[in-house]
């Protein structure tokens, strides 16, 4: 596997991965449907942003990306491919952008999981901190909002 910067060419195929992977969760149809401005990476998003992806076999089997706002860096895209999962490639994504923090000059990753990846994010180390209440369907929706540490020490 290598992790390499996205091109602004990958955006259709980064879209496919976000789309299948978060349909692996089962979510109905109508809920992804109402996520697709969410799932949707633009070729201007990438050229914007830290964006990597996994390339497996000269195929590529997910992505992360990460956003610059003001004071802190938040993880806005990590996905894998359902048939990729559980080869370790989010884990090598997840890494990988700590490193991309690091050298930005980032301190913590801040990230908003969906409920079905807040566990991955635990095992990587990451810290929930809070929740983003949403609305879908006229029903709450909870979203954990996560933070990772760069650099845990307290001075």
């Amino acid at each position: 596997m290598d992790i390499v910067r996205a091109r602004p060419e990958d955006a259709a195929t980064l879209t496919e991965i976000a789309f299948a992977a978060k349909r692996h969760w089962g979510y109905p149809e109508r809920w992804i449907q109402a996520w697709q401005d969410l799932l949707t990476i633009s070729a201007e998003a990438i050229a914007d942003h830290e964006t990597y992806t996994a390339v497996v076999d000269g195929r590529i089997a997910g992505f992360y990306s990460l956003q610059q706002k003001s004071d802190r860096i938040c993880l806005e895209h990590l996905w894998v491919l359902p048939s990729a999962m559980r080869q370790g490639i989010g884990r090598a994504l997840f890494l990988h952008a700590i490193e991309r923090v690091k050298a930005l000059g980032g301190h913590t990753l801040e990230i908003e999981s969906d409920p079905n990846s807040e566990a991955f994010y635990h095992r990587m180390g990451a810290q929930r901190v809070g929740t983003k209440v949403t609305q879908l369907e006229g029903q709450p929706r909870e979203l954990p909002r996560l933070v990772y540490r760069v650099d845990p020490s307290p001075y």
